[in-house]
């Protein structure tokens, strides 16, 4: 059985949404998970200035932060997060840079790895987002696994190649095609984490 650590940063909600309805799919295919959620850094007034930040902050308030052992436990991973202006969150990147040591000491390397993320719109820095933190991954020595085209499911989704993502439209529920998206890609990176985890010495 795969080990997936899902790791992700959310403001207002849907970014969450996709990592426990990614979460379903890999455990749906085997997989022990670890949901965890990034640490907030923004200050309580740029939290307060939006009601949907702050409602969001208090119902997932009991959903684990990340650390870095996180992804050691972990034979493939998830890391997702919204768009700031083609980049990831500064939540994420604060909780990728700590994983200096791990990186180091060749522990991320041959795991399965993956990307989500969402913007505002269509062309809001979605592909952008995710092939920054798939640069990460190149430094890690992880496996990229892209869901490419390998479900019609996922053309329905808007067919990004390179990860899952959403375009949010406010405050509307994520479509049932993206969820359906983010619940095959859990899954797809469980089949590959349980393959390379089980066959990493003969490669």
């Amino acid at each position: 059985m795969a080990k997936i650590a899902i790791i992700y940063y959310s403001s207002t909600g849907h970014t969450h949404k996709i990592a426990e309805t990614a979460a379903e799919g890999a455990r749906a295919a085997g997989a022990e998970v670890r949901l965890r959620k990034a640490a907030e850094l923004a200050p309580d007034a740029a939290i307060d200035s939006n009601p949907a930040w702050r409602t969001h902050i208090e119902a997932t308030r009991d959903v684990p932060e990340a650390t870095p052992e996180d992804l050691e436990w972990a034979d493939g991973f998830l890391l997702g997060s919204p768009t700031r202006f083609g980049l990831p969150a500064a939540q994420l990147k604060q909780f990728v840079d700590q994983c200096g040591g791990m990186w180091f000491t060749g522990k991320l390397q041959n795991k399965a790895a993956g990307a989500f993320t969402g913007a505002g719109n269509p062309h809001g820095g979605q592909e952008s987002t995710l092939l920054a933190l798939q640069n990460v991954f190149y430094h890690w020595g992880s496996v990229i696994v892209p869901v490419g085209y390998t479900d019609p499911l996922l053309g329905e989704a808007g067919g990004n190649p390179y990860g899952v993502s959403y375009t949010d439209t406010g405050q509307e529920p994520l479509p049932d095609t993206v969820l359906a998206a983010a619940k095959y890609q859990g899954q797809r990176i469980a089949r590959f984490a349980d393959v390379l985890a089980r066959n990493i010495d003969d490669l």
